[in-house]
């Protein structure tokens, strides 16, 4: 004959129901998973499905994914572009008139390179203001007519044996003679070409 079991021997005590496994209540009323808190964490509030709890910032679609580039900043400095370009002529006539003297020819390119630098430095420094293209054709000008004064002077120097700043300084009114005389046409060709490459070295700059 079977004894019954006394209470806390094993088995459930007297006058209490036996709970199937896995629903016996651990520290309260059990909760379905994901429902109420647990362990005393709070838990967050569960959006819709497709919501964000909060709201995205707004993007814009970029090519190619990156952000845009910054504006360029706008360059109207007239003041700055004609010093600029005044420097420039004066170092080009040297460069020039170098040239001149070493070779003792008028050489074409050297011109267009003079033109080309001056307005290359006016449009750099001052922008697109269309003054500046004229300033820099008149620069131009005037380095190659002081580069070729420089180039005859050293001619002189060199034949003579005199000293070059004897004969550019102390003598500037001879040698401005003596440069008239041999002027031609194709002088006055090279200036016309320093002028346009100046002018349009100056508008490609400004770009």
């Amino acid at each position: 004959m079977t004894q019954p079991t006394p209470p806390g021997q094993g088995g459930q005590p007297y006058g209490q129901p036996q709970q199937p496994y896995g629903q016996q209540p651990y520290g309260g009323q059990q909760q379905p998973y994901g429902g109420q808190p647990g362990y005393g964490y709070p838990q967050q509030p569960q959006q819709p499905h497709g919501q964000q709890p909060y709201a995205p910032f707004p993007q814009q679609p970029q090519p190619g994914g990156f952000p845009p580039p910054p504006a360029p900043a706008a360059r109207n400095n007239i003041g700055l572009g004609v010093a600029v370009a005044l420097v420039a002529a004066l170092v080009a006539a040297g460069i020039y008139g170098a040239i001149i003297g070493a070779t003792e020819h008028e050489i074409g390119w050297a011109a267009v390179g003079v033109g080309f630098v001056v307005g290359l430095a006016a449009g750099k420094t001052g922008g697109p203001n269309p003054a500046l293209g004229a300033l820099s054709a008149v620069f131009s000008l005037g380095a190659v007519y002081l580069g070729q004064l420089i180039g005859a002077a050293m001619v002189i120097a060199d034949k003579t044996g005199m000293a070059f700043s004897d004969i550019f300084f102390d003598h500037f009114d001879a040698l401005q003679e003596a440069w008239s005389n041999d002027a031609d046409a194709m002088t006055f060709v090279f200036f016309a070409i320093a002028a346009i490459a100046a002018f349009g070295g100056a508008k490609r700059a400004a770009q």
